[in-house]
């Protein structure tokens, strides 16, 4: 392969960092020897596509891995709710935020991680939010109250914005086009599917001995992840870079041509920093903070005062959450991009698979064990066959890609999930049998995976390349709002009975459907 930078001294250290500089030398008037010209040894970093191979290899393992693990985490608590509220002495009104806390966080802090990756590079903010993932797993662990293990979840949310948003822009400079892409972006979300179906897995496992060895095994797990990624992952190429010069302004760097003559390089010195927009991110956590109180609180009654002011706080905070990002300098999100057909599918798409998929399959566990009077890890086995299926059905996907348009598999993902959970109407409760569940969770199962794999082809495909963290930090903000709302929803209507929850969610899912196939017209 030809030199990736022309005319130029290569390094010996990395393909893509010139360090290496011929110094230029003054000669004196009237003869004498030459006197070097002290001048700067800048390394300067060149973006340049991730080559074939390795790079290109580990760019997909490492972030699948990573991905994997913040969905184990997230969904590690499912079948231990009853053991943890228990721990905790949770009263059934804020049992929800046992499983809320990781979806605040990742809500409130995705598009934030998603600007900063594109600002800063997503391999940096991508290595540290597996890292801080790590660490405030680790720590939860450690939780002695409800308060605090909601506390550490959000910040495990947090750094798993950090792990989502960098991920998919990874994936799409390492996989800029074609076939690879969406290979590539199938086998994510195969991802997506295999660590939803893992966490209650292992926490259901070890639940018996103790629910909190599972966030010390995951907090491990992202260490290590963090550690294979600052090794392997491509230095430089992978996010908004400049080149860097002395000072402000414009920089000469000197050079040597092929010829070895010196001559001046203008390089453009960097711009200030951005700024995050904690303003909007902050308005955005109160906006979900109040709805998710308003639907936890509904489970005692709908009419209540509280619930209506909660309900319209929500609204008059999103209102000036999309007011700030309009006036914002470096928002969280381009409200424009909502003008593209494409975005918005994928947007709405991500949402309606929080609320419909997520938020059900969430309480499904709990509702097991109350009901049926299930074992944790019993309930994790039947949540496996659900998970199971959606991570086949994702590797699969790609195979519908040429027949296919991401939107109208976000219809047909949809429309299965909904018939799944319509089958379930009736056996949540009693002793019906695990049997009569196995039809539904195989075909809801599928319609996750078609849904998992679409959600990332159209959230990276539907923005410019250079928004590309910034499509998928709102593609994942979308969907974990849903899941959120769909856990406090669903748990709020299970006080009537599982087959409202039941129900609803089917409905939710009929309209994401129809709005994806509206979208796909346009």
């Amino acid at each position: 392969m030809g030199s990736i930078v022309p005319n130029r001294v290569r390094s010996t250290n990395r393909p893509d960092t010139l360090s290496s500089f011929t110094e230029p030398t003054d000669r004196p008037t009237g003869g004498g020897p030459a006197v070097p010209r002290r001048t700067r040894s800048t390394p300067v970093s060149v973006p340049s596509p991730v080559r074939e191979g390795r790079p290109k290899t580990a760019t997909l393992a490492v972030t699948a891995t990573a991905t994997a693990v913040a969905l184990m985490n997230y969904t590690a608590p499912m079948p231990t709710l009853p053991a943890v509220a228990a721990a905790f002495g949770t009263p059934p009104s804020a049992q929800a935020w046992l499983l809320n806390g990781t979806p605040l966080g990742l809500a409130a802090f995705l598009l934030v991680a998603g600007g900063l990756a594109d600002a800063y590079g997503r391999r940096r903010v991508f290595l540290l939010g597996t890292l801080a993932l790590g660490l405030t797993t680790a720590l939860g662990a450690l939780a002695g109250s409800t308060s605090v293990f909601t506390a550490a979840r959000i910040a495990q949310g947090a750094a798993s914005a950090a792990v989502l948003a960098g991920s998919l822009g990874l994936l799409a400079h390492a996989y800029p086009t074609g076939r690879d892409r969406i290979r590539a972006t199938g086998l994510w979300g195969a991802s997506v599917s295999g660590g939803i179906a893992l966490g209650p897995l292992l926490a259901g496992a070890l639940s018996p001995v103790d629910w909190r060895l599972a966030y010390g095994v995951l907090g491990a797990g992202a260490l290590a992840t963090a550690a294979a990624g600052a090794r392997w992952l491509p230095g430089a190429g992978a996010g908004a870079r400049w080149l860097p010069g002395a000072g402000a302004g414009p920089a000469a760097i000197t050079r040597t041509s092929g010829a070895g003559a010196p001559h001046p390089a203008p390089c453009l010195a960097p711009p200030p920093a951005p700024r995050p927009d904690v303003v909007g991110a902050l308005t955005l956590g109160l906006a979900l903070a109040a709805l998710l109180t308003a639907l936890t609180l509904g489970r005692d009654g709908w009419l209540r005062t509280p619930v209506g002011a909660l309900l319209l706080a929500s609204a008059a905070l999103t209102a000036l959450f999309a007011a700030v990002e309009a006036r914002s300098g470096n928002p969280m999100i381009d409200l424009a991009l909502l003008r593209r057909p494409a975005f918005l599918a994928s947007t709405l798409g991500a949402l309606f698979t929080g609320l419909a998929v997520i938020g059900l399959f969430s309480v499904v566990p709990t509702l097991l064990q109350v009901g049926a009077g299930m074992s944790p890890l019993g309930t994790a086995w039947l949540f496996l066959l659900w998970s199971g299926t959606a991570f086949v059905a994702a590797l699969q996907a790609r195979r519908l890609a040429a027949r296919l348009s991401a939107a109208r598999q976000l219809a047909l993902g949809f429309a299965l999930s909904a018939a799944g959970v319509l089958t379930f109407l009736g056996a949540l409760e009693g002793h019906a049998g695990a049997w009569r569940l196995f039809p539904g969770l195989l075909v809801a199962g599928a319609g996750s995976g078609l849904l998992n794999a679409a959600l990332p082809r159209l959230a990276v495909d539907s923005v410019p390349p250079e928004r590309a963290a910034m499509g998928s930090g709102a593609n994942n903000t979308a969907r974990y709002i849903g899941s959120s709302a769909g856990v406090s929803l669903t748990l709020a209507l299970a006080t009537a009975g599982p087959d409202a929850a039941l129900v609803a969610s089917a409905a939710l899912a009929v309209t994401g459907a129809v709005l994806a196939l509206v979208l796909a017209r346009r």
